[in-house]
Parts: structure tokens; sequence; C-alpha cells
């Protein structure tokens, strides 16, 4: 008991004072040493490349040393210098790791620049930049980054790719002593061959062949021998929510899940979960990018947040991650930055629907009441059901159903999709089923007459949340429209008095815009919104949500500070699965939309042109 109180009573200090606020924000020395990092780095490289960038009196010194020095040195210093340049992102955030790295490779590029680029200024520079390392030591503290095998087959594309670029370079800057004149292939061949330590077709005067195949064998063996380490180095893998964790989770959304519609998301396996110092507050996060994403509110007890906020930043800065939120609520804003600092951005609106209230009569609903009318005169029936009461057999008919229908490798979602259909572990959520028997003569389809589905997960004693929304791409247009309705339709007696509908980004910006006496900026900001929306289902999305007449609660993204917004963005879209490249590089057909950051794959585009009709 007194265990608990003096916990209790630390979160209450921690409301007030948090202790990050108590010193000063971190020093800008990280910073300032990873850009001069980089600028040494880019002065290795070239002097690599260009052997007679500069001249000085060392010159003739260079005549007595044995021939294949001058070479070495270049590999040397053009590999010194691709290895400062990636290590410059890990000095800025400063990694311990990284600081060792940079304090053993300089001293090697000082030398490269005395013997082979004479150049006492570069020395004197890196040098510099040496003694500034140790001096600030105590500075580069962070842990490192979780590792993934894929940062293996990325480094061997982005590097050999910039190895073999570097190369052609490297072949064409000694014109003058090139044997003959040979073409494009003949150079790229020669790079090739070289990148593997072979003799290539090109020939060289004055021995500079040997510098040029030292300078391309250093660019390979570099490729081979970090993608090598990347690979079988021990894996340190991302955070993931432990059965403990997910137990302690479940014990405070029993007691605290009302309140805020995104609770039961924080039951992804994909996240981690940071809790206070007695256990009665959470906040779950995934890391991304060098961005710790957290995602609603913390779960638990109000008074208990200030606890594991203070946990999740001290777990940031231990490991130079950028904080954020995505998606809290107004409290929950409001407690982010009074306690962190941070400031918030609206990012968009949340539908709530509540069951007392919603009626398919009236003029406003008409185009919803006709659409689901028209549906069922087509002879579709819905069934809406606890996940528990589901058969095994029948609920891997669905689970199979949901996972052909998905246009995507896999799920896609982060703060307000789970990614699982599960009767054991989410028995609570509903699922609502579309189904249509096939007509006489008609063959059936894969799937039988299940047709679409829309899943739900609880939301405290009394709610659900959309998750996901799938159907069959052969069915009638409005199986959205029709499988919310049923679940309204049902929600009383399935005790349910509220339902959260998708998630509408920038839904103020286009309500305000569209207005009578809108000011040019709300236009301009209104019309960027409308373009971005033949890519991502901005306005369609806002609009389908808006003919079920919701209630609308706004939802906020919290960050340090405005030069942090586009990392999180990026940050944000890799974690909710916007950024695939042969989808983001290109238009997608209207048959197929763009997921909202509320479900795992939102309304079809074709529904929302004939809903927003």
């Amino acid at each position: 008991m007194s265990d608990r109180l003096d916990g209790e009573k630390s979160e209450k200090v921690a409301w007030r004072t948090p202790r990050w606020l108590r010193g000063p924000r971190p020093e800008a020395v990280p910073g300032l040493i990873g850009t001069a990092g980089a600028a040494v780095g880019l002065l290795n490289l070239v002097a690599g490349v260009f052997p007679r960038f500069r001249h000085s009196r060392m010159h003739a010194l260079a005549e007595v040393l044995p021939g294949a020095v001058s070479p070495l040195a270049a590999a040397a210093s053009i590999v010194v210098g691709i290895l400062l340049l990636l290590l410059a992102h890990g000095l800025k955030r400063r990694k311990r790791r990284a600081w060792g790295a940079a304090v053993a490779l300089l001293p090697v590029g000082i030398a490269a620049q005395l013997v082979y680029r004479h150049s006492v200024f570069g020395a004197v520079l890196s040098t510099a930049l040496l003694g500034y390392l140790v001096w600030h030591r105590k500075e580069f503290a962070a842990l490192p980054d979780p590792r993934s095998r894929w940062k293996a087959l990325a480094n061997f594309v982005v590097l050999g790719g910039a190895s073999f670029a570097i190369g052609m370079v490297i072949v064409s800057s000694h014109p003058g002593k090139i044997v003959g004149s040979p073409s494009f292939l003949q150079r790229a061949e020669h790079v090739l061959f070289g990148l593997f330590g072979f003799e290539g077709p090109i020939g060289y005067t004055h021995q500079v062949d040997y510098t040029v195949g030292y300078s391309l064998g250093a660019l390979g063996l570099l490729t081979v021998a970090t993608t090598a380490y990347l690979a079988f180095r021990p894996e340190h893998p991302a955070a993931r929510l432990t059965d403990e964790d997910e137990q302690q989770l479940r014990e405070l959304l029993a007691r605290h899940g009302g309140r805020d519609s995104l609770g039961y998301f924080a039951l992804r396996r994909d996240k981690g979960a940071v809790f206070s110092a007695s256990g009665k507050a959470a906040v779950c996060y995934r890391v991304i990018s060098g961005v710790m994403l957290a995602s609603g509110d913390p779960i638990g007890d109000v008074e208990a947040w200030p606890g594991a906020i203070e946990r999740f930043m001290e777990e940031a800065r231990a490991h130079s991650w950028t904080p954020a939120v995505h998606g809290c609520s107004e409290t929950g804003g409001q407690v982010w930055t009074r306690e962190t600092g941070m400031d918030a951005l609206e990012l968009g609106d949340e539908a709530i629907v509540d069951v007392a209230d919603f009626t398919l009569s009236g003029r406003a609903m008409r185009n919803v009441r006709q659409m689901v009318k028209r549906i069922e005169r087509n002879g579709y029936t819905t069934k809406v059901r606890r996940v528990r009461d589901l058969e095994p057999e029948e609920l891997e008919h669905v689970q199979r159903a949901a996972d052909a229908w998905r246009d995507t490798d896999e799920e896609r979602g982060f703060s307000m999709a789970l990614g699982r259909i599960d009767a054991v572990k989410d028995g609570d959520a509903v699922i609502a089923t579309a189904h249509l028997a096939p007509g006489e003569g008609e063959e059936p389809g894969p799937f039988g007459d299940l047709k679409a589905l829309q899943y739900f997960v609880p939301w405290g004693p009394d709610g659900i949340s959309l998750e996901r929304m799938r159907r069959d791409r052969s069915a009638d247009p409005g199986m959205n429209e029709l499988l919310i309705v049923a679940a309204l339709q049902a929600a009383p007696d399935l005790k349910i008095k509220q339902l959260s509908l998708n998630f509408a980004v920038f839904r103020s910006y286009l309500e305000r815009g569209e207005k009578l006496g809108a000011g040019p900026v709300m236009r301009i900001t209104r019309g960027t919104l409308l373009f971005l929306s033949r890519w991502y289902q901005i306005e369609s999305l806002y609009k389908f949500n808006d003919k079920f007449r919701p209630r609308w609660e706004p939802r906020f993204v919290v960050f340090r500070t405005t030069r942090d917004i586009p990392r999180i963005g990026l940050a944000t879209m890799q974690a909710e699965g916007y950024l695939e490249l042969p989808r983001v590089l290109r238009r997608r057909k209207a048959a197929e939309p763009r997921p909202c950051a509320h479900t795992v794959e939102p309304v079809r585009a074709a529904d929302a042109v004939e809903q927003a009709a």
C-alpha cells in the first residue's frame, strides 16, 4: 500500500514540475558536430575523387614515397569520406556508436589528407573536429535504434548505387591519362569490374590505373563490408508488446477504456509501452525513422498520465528519438503540452455517432435511407454479432475473406487499426457482415454468400470503434452504408451507446473553406486539400462520415518544434502504410482507395462518389 501511495505522490509531483523541464534544453553541440562531420566527409571524398584538386609544397615529398602509397591513400580518403557522411546523422542524434566510429575514422582521414592530397587545411579541419568530438564526448550517450535486417538490403542498394556513381566520376576524372576514347558502356563496365576487384577494359598512363583500381576496390569493399555487418550483427528488435504488457494494458482498459475511442488500438503487437511508476497509466508507441510516435491518449487514470508521459520522454531522450503524438484528444493534447512544453496542431476530427440519436428518418438522411433500401431490395441481408459468438469455422471464413479483399500485401494502419480478428483475445469486438444468396443458375463466389464485412473493436463497456471495412469488388456499391446502419440498429441489443466512425483529416479546413465569405487563405487551403483528395480520400471520407450526422471530436498531433513536423509526417505515413513507393509515385485508379487514418481499408472511391452525390 505504501509503495502505491508513493507512486501516486511522485506522479502528482511530476504533474506540476516535469523533470525534463527543470533543466535547459539539450545543447546544439551534436547538431554542430554532425554538420562538421558531413563537411569533413565531403572534403575527404572530393580529395579522393579529384587527386589534383589542390597543389601544395608537400607534393614534392610524395615523389620519394613508394608508388602504392598514393593510390592507397586515395582509396582511404574516399572510404573515410563516405563513412563520415553516413555517420553525420548519427552524430546529430548523439549516438554513442557514431561518435566512436567517427573518432576511429578521423585519424585515417587526416593521414590520407596529408599523404595524398597534401592538404594542411583539410588535415587541420579534421584534427579540429576530432578534438571537438573528444572534448564533448559526454554529449554522445544516446542508445542505438531498433535494428532490422531490411537495413542490410537498403544499405546494399543505396550504397551500391552511390559507389557506382562515384566510380563513374573516378574513372572519368583523369581525361588526359586515359588510353583511347572509351564509350559510356566501357566506363560502366570498368566501374563494375573494379568494384568487384577486377581489372576493367580501360587503360591509363602514369600509373593512374593503380589509383583508379584501389579507389574502385575500396568502394566495393565498403559496400560489401557494411552490408555484411548490417546483415549479421546481433539484432536489436523494435519494441513489441509483451504478454505481460498486454495483460496490464487490458486491466487499464477495463477500468478506463471508455475515455478514449482509440484506447483499444494500443493492443497492437507492433507497439511498445512505457508505464508510469505506479502502473496506473501507460503510453503506447512505435519507433519509425528515429521518431518515437505515440498514438492516441495515454491509457489509464488521467491523474497518472504525467508519470507515463515522463517515462516516455526519458526513453526518447535516452535514444535521441524525436518524440511525437499522433491523434490525441483535446484533453490529451492539453496534458501533453503542459507536461512536456511541446506544441499541438489540430489534425482532423473523429466522427462519433450516438446510438440514441441516430435515425434514418428525415430529409438529412434521405440519401443513406434510399441507398440502404435499394440494396435490401436487391436481396442483401446483414448480421451483426460479437466476435465470440461466431463459430470457429465461420470466423476463419470471414478472416480469409478479409485477407483476400485487402488491396495491399500487409495490413495497414497504426493509431486506429488493430490488424487482427481474434475471438480469443478480442471476443467483445463486433463484426457486421453482408450476405447475398446466389441467384438461380449462378455459381457462388469464393466465399459463398459473404459480400462485405466491417469490424469494430471495443470502446469501453458501451462503445465500439470502426477498425476495418472490406468488401467483395463484385458487390453493389453502398455496402459501407448498409453495414454501418445495420450496426447502429443492432447496437441497443448489444448494449452499445456510441460508435466511432472514420477519422476525417483536416475536416474543419474543408468545412470552413466552403462557407460563404471564407477568406483567401482558407480557400487556398481547401483547394489544396481537394487537389490532394485525387490521391488520398480526404474530402470523400469527410462527406461519407458527415452523412451519418455525427458529432465531431477534434484530434491533434503533438510535436517538439516546427522543424520536426516534416520528419513526424514522414514517420506517420510510414506507420499508417501510406509510403509504398510503387503506389505513392503514381495516381491510383478510382476504384482503388487510399487508406484513411482510422481504418485499415477505407471507403472505395467509387462508393465515395455515389455517397457525395
